[in-house]
């Protein structure tokens, strides 16, 4: 390739990197704000009606134009043959794609403006507030939902969690359905003395060879070993003191990413036990405080007030009788929504939107090999008017 045609291509590449750190700072600045995001939020697309895009298309079509324009009159390759053609080719597909997609780079400004405003780590403890809280946060009908609020939900303190046994037994006229509770324990042996079933493992844990077998949940063969998960002692969370209905949901609202899910939710049970159990009455109030501060941080309707819920929450805590009302009202759709959009955001970017996808590699594909026909065809008139003189 001619040493000019090299120099040509670099200065057009630098013009176009030029225009693509216009269009990061422009939509970097352009950013209104977590707060006034919504769950219809999403990077750009190309809308054909707004600035961006008019101001795409216009630089766009100049830039081209002109490429093409200094490329035909000033440079072409004398020593033409098939492999230079292949690499000009790939030239000018780049040129094409970096023609063309100034508005994903408008897109990248508007991400990292939403990182430089709100952090992964900022996003996270946000997260971990909401997932210590989350069981004080439903409308008060949820709290009569078996699926949500039970105790087999209950994670800590020992000997939490436990699994459910029922058992219907029909009385002549319907079936009544007992509940029992036990503790979930585990038991590690070498698995050659597991089919031994020694009298020592047994006593350890005092059961005999019958009844573990019929506690066992499930094995788990680690290497030469055998862990056994079982139904340990009978626990009674209905008379326990240590257990409020604010402890029996293990629900997050939004999970921390590249965390396992059963990690965070036992750490958030054992923070939100100790909330209620361990620290003073103070403390649960500045958690609700900070609740009240990061609601008005996203922007969401809320009428809470943090020294009212603390009082409900110790009625609830303290009383046997079922959850009437609490005052925690808030917009929580609005904030669940807006926590999707942001994980989306996060985690899951569409800079390209899928609407386009198609539209965008096909106009690319239609520019490139406009470009390089014509460049080849210019190049062959040329080159043939110079072998003539």
């Amino acid at each position: 390739m001619d040493k000019k045609l090299k120099q040509y291509f670099v200065k057009s590449f630098v013009v176009l990197l030029l225009i693509h750190l216009g269009y990061f700072l422009y939509g970097f600045f352009m950013f209104e704000g977590i707060a006034n995001t919504n769950s219809y939020f999403e990077f750009y697309r190309f809308k054909f009606y707004d600035d961006v895009s008019i101001s795409h298309f216009f630089i766009t079509g100049l830039f081209l134009l002109f490429f093409l324009i200094f490329l035909l009159r000033n440079y072409y390759d004398h020593n033409y043959s098939h492999l230079k053609a292949i690499k000009i080719s790939f030239i000018l597909l780049l040129i094409s794609f970096l023609s063309l997609s100034f508005f994903v780079s408008y897109s990248f400004g508007l991400n990292a403006k939403l990182r430089s405003e709100l952090p992964e780590s900022d996003f996270n403890k946000d997260k971990t507030l909401l997932n210590v809280l989350n069981p004080f946060l439903y409308n008060y009908t949820s709290y009569s939902s078996e699926k949500l609020f039970n105790p087999v939900n209950v994670l800590y303190p020992k000997p939490y969690p436990i699994i459910e046994v029922a058992d219907s037994t029909f009385n002549g006229q319907y079936y009544e359905v007992n509940r029992e509770y036990y503790s979930i324990d585990t038991l590690r042996v070498l698995t050659t003395d597991l089919y031994k079933i020694s009298n020592s493992i047994l006593y350890k844990i005092g059961f005999d060879q019958k009844e573990i077998t019929e506690r066992i949940i499930r094995k788990n063969i680690i290497k030469d070993s055998t862990e056994l998960i079982y139904k340990g002692m009978q626990v009674h969370p209905d008379y326990d003191d240590d257990i409020c209905i604010f402890l029996e949901n293990k629900e997050l609202f939004s999970a921390i990413d590249g965390i396992p899910i059963a990690k965070q939710q036992y750490s958030n049970a054992v923070k939100r036990y100790k909330l209620l159990y361990q620290f003073k009455k103070d403390s649960l109030q500045t958690n609700f405080q900070r609740l009240d501060t990061l609601l008005k941080k996203y922007k969401i309707q809320t009428y809470l007030n943090p020294k009212d819920l603390t009082k409900d929450v110790e009625l609830y805590k303290n009383t046997d009788k079922s959850l009437n009302e609490i005052r925690n009202n808030f917009d929580r759709e609005a904030l669940t929504e807006k926590f999707a959009m942001l994980n989306r955001l996060f985690y899951e970017p569409n800079y390209l939107h899928p609407s386009i996808i198609e539209i965008f590699f096909g106009v690319i594909s239609i520019v490139w090999l406009l470009l390089f026909l014509i460049y080849v065809l210019f190049n062959y008139r040329k080159k043939t008017r110079a072998s003539q003189n």
